[in-house]
């Protein structure tokens, strides 16, 4: 049997028609030469899984692969309920059997006027006393861990608050009360966290959305919203989940992240973050496309690190997470419909409002729609370095959505007129892509030259250049530059870097 599912060779007996789609071996040329060989039969071909038939004229890398194939098809899908297991499990048990008890204990409008610690010092005594009407016993460990656990459930998020202090996960993805997944170093994992019902997972969400004037509900059951250190948050509700409330996290990092962090990590070559540094210095409208997840907010923070500190800045968003260092820097944040489908306040309107409070610099947070259009026309009328993030899966691609999105608004301008406006107005296309290995990498840095007849004209200054793959499954390549002349070259001198821009890229 091969891994098809069909037996090796024609239908069982001598001479017999083959079946449609069996392949037949194919008979050595008796009048060929001695030198050439014939082919090998089809059944040594055939992609057999290790154990079947004979391997040995199967190349390893073809056994390997199959090997790798059949497991990904044999994986269990049953285990993906979030269990907790040992501790944990004790204080969750003990918590649901507290909680009840100190709720008729405690007054929860003068709770919520509590910081942790305080309301932490209030409910020992409290804890105490409904530990011994159940008479339980714990120790010095296990009471801290639960004077914990019940003010996070009070106060804060409940079981995610783990989460959010783990500082090695940056993102959370809960579908639904049993089942929460977090991403490690660019891997997903199964937490141990769970949520006691769908009422308790919906009221976390309620208090995440209502705390930055959003709401959900049956009625609105889709939110954006962001918790207090800017992490990105996306709630949606029954019925348009299937398995409950669904939370997905974009947490966002303690610390900046610089272009030289960056650098060190992998994530470009050094000479491409000083290609990067002087372009957010030097004013150029930079393009920063890639997939979910794989670090355009990211890219972009860093990059607004080298704006001058003299220059007004806003930054439009649909949930305000970006973080710039810069004094002057005015964060504004759409607004969506009430419950009679008014008062929405959208990207495109802030752009619009955005232009009349004298900006030196216009940041999107990400283009999606007719907005682009809007940001385009600022790029190129006064707004030099201005910033947007897309989504794109490659230079040429963005440059395609940025012509797609204005031609799916309300303008009526021809093609040729959005592109000649698309080449005139962006210096830079940055791509960063998530490899499979979890890790984030710049992988194009691309400048927009201009028109030659009524294509878009580019050209590329560095790239990543796939290699090999380690045995723990690391990707190994190389930042390569092109050795071209930047056409940007006379942007950065006039602001002194020329020499230093061109050795960077040669």
């Amino acid at each position: 049997m091969n891994a098809f599912g069909r037996r090796n060779g024609g239908m069982g007996t001598t001479g017999a028609r083959g079946g449609f789609g069996v392949a037949r071996p194919m008979q050595a040329n008796p009048l060929a030469r001695p030198e050439i060989e014939a082919f090998p039969a089809a059944d040594a071909l055939a992609l057999a899984l290790p154990g079947e038939g004979d391997l040995s004229l199967i190349p390893q890398g073809t056994v390997d692969a199959m090997q790798r194939l059949a497991d990904r098809q044999n994986a269990s899908g049953d285990a993906g309920a979030s269990r907790m297991e040992g501790f944990e499990a004790s204080i969750h048990r003990i918590k649901e059997q507290v909680l009840p008890r100190l709720l008729e204990r405690v007054d929860p409008e003068a709770a919520a006027t509590l910081g942790k610690d305080e309301l932490a010092e209030e409910f020992r005594p409290i804890i105490g006393e409904v530990l011994a009407e159940l008479k339980l016993t714990l120790n010095r460990r296990e009471q801290f861990a639960l004077e914990k656990v019940l003010v996070d459930e009070l106060l804060g998020l409940g079981p995610l608050e783990e989460l959010l202090a783990d500082a090695d996960i940056s993102d959370i993805m809960v579908n639904g009360p049993d089942q929460t997944f977090v991403e490690r170093k660019g891997k997903l994992e199964l937490a141990n966290i769970q949520f006691r019902d769908e009422e308790h997972l919906f009221q976390i969400a309620q208090r995440i959305c209502n705390s930055v004037g959003r709401r959900v509900d049956q009625t609105t059951p889709l939110a954006d919203a962001r918790l207090k250190d800017g992490s990105r948050v996306n709630v949606i509700v029954p019925p348009l989940s299937l398995r409950g409330t669904a939370i997905s996290i974009r947490k966002f990092s303690a610390k900046p992240i610089t272009l030289d962090m960056m650098a060190g990590f992998g994530s470009m070559s050094a000479k491409m973050a000083t290609a990067l540094k002087i372009a957010g210095a030097c004013r150029f409208n930079v393009v920063i496309s890639g997939g979910t997840g794989s670090g355009k907010t990211t890219m972009l923070n860093a990059l607004s690190k080298m704006i001058d500190p003299g220059e007004r800045v806003l930054t439009i968003e649909d949930a305000a997470e970006l973080r710039l260092q810069q004094p002057h820097w005015l964060p504004l944040e759409t607004r969506p419909a009430n419950l009679e489908g008014q008062g929405e306040i959208s990207i495109r309107d802030l752009v619009k409002n955005a232009l009349r409070m004298r900006p030196d610099r216009i940041i999107l947070g990400e283009i999606r729609g007719s907005e682009c259009f809007d940001m385009l026309a600022a790029m190129n009328t006064g707004h030099d370095g201005s910033m947007c993030t897309l989504h794109s899966n490659s230079p040429r691609e963005a440059l395609a959505r940025m012509e797609n999105m204005v031609m799916m608004s309300d303008i009526k301008v021809p093609k040729e007129a959005i592109s000649r406006q698309i080449a005139d107005s962006v210096d830079m296309i940055i791509q960063v892509k998530r490899l499979r290995d979890g890790s984030r990498r710049v992988t194009n840095i691309t400048e927009v030259i201009g028109m030659e007849g009524p294509v878009i004209v580019t050209q590329e200054l560095f790239k990543f250049e796939y290699l090999d793959e380690s045995a723990d499954g690391k990707i190994i390549g190389e930042y390569r530059s092109m050795g071209l002349r930047p056409y940007t070259f006379d942007k950065a001198k006039q602001f002194g870097f020329d020499q230093a821009y061109l050795e960077a890229c040669l």
